[in-house]
């Protein structure tokens, strides 16, 4: 009798182990995964232009994880539904929680999610090259990669950012070397590691006199190296405005060669009344050729003046005439039919030389720490999430310069983007098969046992 209990509580355990591995910690969703195509993103065979809207409750200062409160973004998303959007960009996640709920909500309300991998304790130091130098070592690349880890599998996670406006001045270019080598560890954690290729790249400033020099640097260089996209906060279209009082048109003439997509990673600037003119010019054919939709700033009215909606101290939201005017602006502007104009192949950018204002020697990238070189094979573990202790000025650093194609992946992702929710069908017949085999495993077991008895 003893054997049989023994059995029994084997099978038990089976089951157990079972139905634990086959609950998926991830879900991939009903959205269509988006991929880069030339200079524009594809979800499936359709043209994707973002329409979106920065999503950071309480500002970005406050570090909370917007996509942890669930009851504020089922009431949010309506709002999101009322704006017609496809698109919210947060700044800053805890990746040591769980987002299935939250991700779940966004999927069935069309909505995808841009992410930037970065956390206020978790970045680039920027203060100076020794800062910048310290702060780029393996405590910190472990915490951008548990983010992947936290969101690859979500067919609705749109992209990552690898960083936001750490270039802010004349004075600070020479960051640009560490984000390009985040970007590069980055692209080839996701090909090693996830499912599908996800877009990564850099949010930028619009620092005047070197954002050219910005955006030709990360799409330069060897593959590994360059950016999948380049975006720029863009607040020159104050109303009343124009698509070339704004000085949009010279812009898009400046990229018209551009090889990957562009976007505004924010824009609408509050010096005046916000009337969204530039929603119209935005996604017509006078820009889409080049850019591929923008993220407006921002949802919840903050100290900075921005906001479209007031969050009450009972918790309650109310709309302002912002809100109003922007969704009456995206109702009445539909995307260009057809492809837009997009350029399948192009050609990477030139790798701007150095000059003042721009203090960037040569394209060599510091080399991945060797610390967190094992990550790429092994994963990342569980994320230190917005309690941890920080990196900025712990782990070590990278010791070298990188050889260019170093960031070469081991392996390409086997799915295609558009094919990931096959993939998560084929993954959950294969936790079947393996169901079923331990069942079969256990009940031969007590069969077994039942015979000694």
């Amino acid at each position: 009798m003893m054997r049989y209990l023994t059995a029994l509580q084997f099978l038990v355990a089976c089951l157990s182990t079972s139905a634990s591995a086959s609950i998926t910690s991830r879900q991939s969703g009903g959205l269509p995964a988006v991929e880069v195509r030339g200079n524009a993103f594809f979800a499936g065979n359709e043209r994707f232009y973002v329409r979106g809207v920065a999503y950071q409750p309480g500002g970005a200062a406050d570090a909370a994880d917007p996509l942890t409160d669930i009851p504020s973004l089922k009431r949010d998303i309506e709002n999101f539904k009322k704006l017609g959007i496809n698109t919210i960009r947060v700044y800053t996640i805890d990746n040591s929680k769980n987002h299935d709920e939250a991700m779940k909500l966004l999927d069935d309300a069309g909505i995808y999610l841009a992410l930037d991998a970065n956390t206020p304790k978790y970045s680039l130091n920027r203060e100076s090259k020794a800062a910048l130098h310290a702060s780029y070592n393996d405590v910190y690349l472990q915490s951008v990669f548990a983010t992947i880890d936290a969101f690859a599998g979500y067919n609705n996670l749109l992209l990552f950012f690898s960083g936001n406006e750490v270039i802010n001045d004349n004075n600070n270019t020479h960051a640009a070397t560490y984000i390009k080598a985040v970007t590069r560890d980055m692209k080839q954690y996701i090909s090693n590691r996830a499912s599908r290729l996800i877009p990564v790249g850099y949010s930028s400033a619009d620092v005047a006199e070197n954002i050219e020099e910005q955006a030709l640097y990360f799409n330069c260089g060897t593959d590994d190296e360059r950016a999948d996209f380049f975006a720029f906060n863009d607040y020159s279209w104050c109303d009343p405005s124009s698509f070339t009082t704004s000085g949009w048109d010279k812009k898009v003439k400046t990229y018209s060669d551009y090889s990957i997509p562009l976007f505004l990673s924010e824009f609408g600037c509050i010096t005046n009344t916000r009337k969204w003119g530039e929603i119209a010019s935005l996604y017509s054919t006078n820009m889409t050729s080049v850019y591929s939709g923008g993220i407006v700033y921002e949802y919840t009215v903050e100290p900075n003046g921005y906001g479209l909606v007031e969050v009450g101290a009972n918790g309650n939201i109310e709309p302002n005439d912002d809100f109003d005017r922007l969704a009456t602006a995206y109702k009445k502007t539909l995307n260009p039919t057809g492809n837009g104009g997009f350029k399948e192949n192009g050609t990477p950018s030139e790798c701007p030389p150095q000059r003042e204002g721009w203090d960037v020697e040569g394209t060599l990238l510091p080399s991945i720490p060797k610390l967190a070189v094992k990550y790429m094979s092994q994963g990342a573990g569980e994320g230190p999430g917005l309690k941890g202790k920080g990196s900025q000025w712990a782990g070590t650093p990278s010791e070298s310069e990188a050889t260019p194609g170093s960031g070469n992946p081991s392996k390409t992702p086997s799915g295609a983007a558009a094919a990931s929710t096959a993939g998560a069908a084929n993954s959950a017949a294969m936790e079947a098969i393996h169901f079923g085999f331990l069942v079969m495993l256990a009940a031969s077991s007590i069969f077994g046992a039942i015979l000694i008895l």
